[in-house]
């Protein structure tokens, strides 16, 4: 189970000040984890970061460097983001230790993803859309600013408890529920649902199914049913054809295609 960290990323969106980079990649390092994305940093590398890290300067030097976060995700099968408090967006919610065993589950053959947002304002709502849970650590209501790289060490040292307790070390972690996938039919990773949820919002404008109200809203109920269920390459294939011929019928019965409004609702 402990190898099953490697195939976890840590991926920090927009980090403002280098040396929570470098503190984060130590916080890796002291729990096994090797895997370090950073999606436009502010500044990287930076001598503060190097200073910052003590030595986890491997973790530094093989560090993923991104535009995006689609970029940062590709090849993810599961994403889980880290957020201080509950958003507006509907989705699951779990604390580190429940999250830890699902992420080590899906990590047994394919890679998983833990965002972080900004030292400001954390994910936005169209960042932690990309993901299936929140994670949410469960600090004194009264007070609940973590530092980003404390945040890191704290769901990185969930993960090694988990992987210890599936060595037969460590105290036990209760395991959840994940679907069976194989080598014929492999999950859909994060790229590939990405490119469903496009073609899903460009299909339902197609027929005029969003009548004039806003995408988002609908397209995050969506998104939260699609992603909660899990698919597999094969069932996107599937879906996706199913809007092909819905996209088909639409143009030979001669109906318009609207563009949807594609305006995002508020930060919270």
């Amino acid at each position: 189970m402990l190898d099953r960290l490697q195939r976890v990323r840590v991926v920090l969106v927009a980090t403002s000040h280098p040396g929570n980079i470098g503190s984060a990649a130590r916080a890796m390092r002291t729990m096994g984890l090797s895997s370090l994305w950073l999606v436009a940093p502010r500044q990287f590398p930076s001598p503060e970061a190097t200073a910052m890290a003590s030595g986890a300067d491997a973790i530094l030097e093989s560090a993923r460097v991104v535009a995006t976060l689609d970029e940062a995700l590709v090849g993810c099968v599961r994403v889980f983001g880290a957020t201080p408090k509950p958003r507006r967006v509907p989705m699951p919610e779990q604390s580190p230790r429940e999250a830890a065993p699902a992420l080590l589950a899906a990590a047994g053959t394919h890679e998983v993803a833990v965002v972080f947002g900004t030292e400001r304002i954390g994910l936005t709502n169209a960042e932690i859309e990309r993901c299936h849970v929140a994670v949410n650590i469960p600090t004194d209501a009264a007070y609940n600013s973590l530092n980003l790289a404390q945040a890191v060490q704290v769901l990185c040292y969930e993960l090694r408890l988990a992987a210890l307790a599936g060595e037969g070390a460590g105290v036990p972690v209760p395991a959840l529920p994940t679907p069976q996938f194989t080598d014929d039919e492999p999950p859909a990773d994060a790229t590939r649902m990405e490119a469903f949820f496009g073609h899903l919002e460009r299909t339902l404008g197609a027929v005029d199914f969003f009548k004039g109200r806003p995408a988002y809203t609908i397209m995050r109920r969506l998104r939260r049913i699609f992603l909660r269920a899990q698919l597999s390459t094969r069932e996107v294939l599937i879906l996706r054809g199913i809007l092909a011929d819905v996209e088909r019928a639409a143009r030979l019965a001669g109906i318009a295609t609207s563009t949807p409004d594609r305006s995002q609702g508020p930060l919270d």
